[in-house]
């Protein structure tokens, strides 16, 4: 493989760094959709000394949701007690030598998943009157209630001779930040007479952690700014006033409460709060580093290198390319969800696109496939409900392994059943939140293993459009990083994963890999390290496995590829009339 002089200058980081004595401890928090896991790490090596996770209580009732609107809402106090719960108990598992020597702490969340803030920076829903309303909560990433504004985004900005949207890919998504505030702005009079700003997750959480009361004091990152909220240095920060009034009146005036400035994650947001240091147990001058989101935190967690795409697998996928910014200057790649200066390692360009469904995929056949115990097996008055919940849960856990097991073992024929991965909406290439799933050449033969086998080749599929979205733009993509607990826990995904892109793919050994990233962007922010590059370099825990594509797979793959294409956009098409 031949590299860069940039990209040469760049791996030789790894091998110049000055190591920092053993005994210094970083935290880093990574908050998913479902829980949120923190890890505290030696930064001198990133040996794991302590690891906890905390699944949300509210979110696991599905409180202040409704699937059926594609509502996905959170409670802000999900967040904050996660946050103690599993700082709490990694300090006790490290023992007190280890809590009086953290350094420091850093957080990645789930993007874009906004809050309605009032001026000190506190989410609506924990201001008495508003804490059981779902629009004064986080709007998570996968919440699609705004798809009209989208729309209106995208065609209001044709109107300008300034392209707004050119950093995003040239679309604006539902899952993204100003189509979820015009949404609530729109719906909830309660919330627009009360709102002030709007504030990103990984944004609130370090403000927290400081101790802030002054959302305009905010320290707000530029992942989450040149990604979502169109924050960019050619038009001197947002968007103007005028384009967003024009939008929607309920938009003017907005962006004088948001922000101008933005930071790098490997900066400092300020120091922890003397309430929270106690509330914590952990020394006064504890470093809060600047937030990020995680696939691009858990990009460098995986040790990603320039023109390797780092695939973050998990409910859904973000894919993160890092490119030299004199390499890719001018290029700007459609249909992805942003190109930004610095969103992934400082000084270089941050390259995001990602499927808005992964293991949710997987995770929605299982469902359809335990609705009989659900549903059934409950009511029976043959066994007792405690030998019902057993079997539940049993049954729950191995239908996934058992599905691969069997669908693994399928020949591979180029008629095989056919699906398309869009039970969320598609998030890269090109956003449209409005599409849905389908499964084609069903027949009465057809079994589970073979509609399994059909929609992890449809999400391996919607992974290789992302990758040939890159290939065709004048960005190449050279090698594949997986990441997460689809990429670590299923052998037979990540192989017909090598076999459809027809290129290996390395899987990260890091069990908490956001976690890890987050805590080498801490390591740097303290000063233990110069760059980030030299973070990951010292702290990487390196990779595993391998996964290497099967010839005569891949070559059936690619005729089935052409198959998946063509239903997709017949699809498109089908759904574009009807709306």
């Amino acid at each position: 493989m031949i590299f860069s002089h940039r990209t040469v200058a760049f791996i030789k980081v790894f091998e110049n760094i000055d190591m920092i004595a053993s005994g210094q401890y970083v935290i880093g928090v990574d908050y998913g959709s479902d829980s949120v896991r923190t890890i505290i790490v030696d930064a001198a090596n990133g040996r794991e000394v302590a690891a906890s996770v905390y699944y949300y209580p509210r979110w696991k009732d599905q409180l202040y949701c409704n699937p059926a609107d594609n509502r996905f809402r959170q409670h802000p106090l999900d967040y904050v007690e996660g946050l103690e719960e599993t700082i709490k108990r990694c300090l006790v598992q490290a023992g007190p030598s280890v809590a009086a020597n953290v350094r420091a702490i850093s957080v990645d969340t789930t993007g874009s998943t906004p809050v309605a803030v009032d001026k000190t920076g506190t989410p609506l829903a924990l201001i008495p009157g508003f804490e059981n309303n779902p629009n004064a909560m986080f709007v998570l990433w996968k919440d699609h209630t705004s798809v009209e504004e989208a729309a209106q985004i995208n065609a209001h900005a044709q109107k300008f001779d300034t392209n707004y949207l050119q950093f995003v890919g040239g679309i604006y998504s539902s899952e993204w930040f100003w189509a979820k505030l015009l949404h609530i702005l729109r719906e909830d009079e309660q919330i627009r007479n009360s709102i002030y700003s709007f504030v990103e997750h990984c944004d609130w959480i370090p403000f927290l952690l400081i101790g802030g009361n002054d959302v305009t004091q905010m320290k707000r990152g530029v992942c989450s700014a040149g990604h979502k909220i169109l924050w960019a240095n050619e038009w001197d920060g947002l968007p103007p006033n005028d384009w967003f009034a024009s939008l929607d009146p309920l938009l003017d005036g907005f962006t004088a409460k948001l922000f101008k400035d933005t930071y790098t994650s490997d900066k400092a947001a300020g120091t922890i709060s003397k309430e929270w240091a106690e509330r914590l147990g952990l020394p006064a001058d504890v470093v809060i580093g600047v937030g990020a989101f995680d696939a691009h935190m858990g990009a460098v967690g995986g040790q990603i290198v320039p023109y390797h795409l780092s695939k973050v697998m998990g409910t859904s996928t973000c894919d993160i390319l890092v490119a030299p910014q004199e390499e890719v200057a001018g290029t700007l790649v459609q249909g992805i969800c942003g190109q930004v200066n610095g969103s992934v390692i400082p000084g270089m360009i941050g390259m995001e696109a990602g499927q808005s469904a992964f293991g949710d995929v997987y995770a929605w056949f299982k469902k359809v496939l335990t609705w009989p115990l659900q549903n059934i097996l409950s009511k029976s008055s043959l066994i007792s409900a405690d030998v019902v919940k057993q079997l539940e849960e049993e049954t729950a856990d191995k239908i996934l392994p058992e599905l691969s097991r069997q669908a693994a073992a399928l020949p591979l024929e180029e008629d095989n059943e056919l699906a398309i991965d869009w039970l969320n909406g598609r998030r890269t290439p090109d956003a449209n939140q409005a599409l849905t799933g389908a499964i084609a050449g069903l027949a009465l033969g057809t079994d589970a293993p073979q509609i399994f086998r059909a929609i992890v080749e449809a999400t391996c599929f919607g992974a290789k459009a992302i990758v040939d979205r890159f290939n065709q733009q004048g960005v190449p993509v050279k090698g594949l990083i997986g990441i997460g607990g689809v990429a670590k826990k299923s052998p037979f995904i990540m192989q017909m994963m090598a076999d459809v892109m027809d290129m290996p793919i390395r899987i990260h050994k890091s069990e908490q890999t956001c976690a890890l990233g987050a805590a080498m962007f801490a390591a740097t922010a303290a000063g233990l390290y110069n760059k980030v590059e030299e973070a990951m370099s010292a702290m990487g825990q390196g990779f595993d496995t391998e996964y290497h594509p099967n010839p005569e797979n891949a070559a059936v793959y690619k005729k089935r590829y052409e198959k998946y294409k063509a239903l997709g956009n017949f699809l498109e098409q089908q759904i574009h009339l009807t709306l």
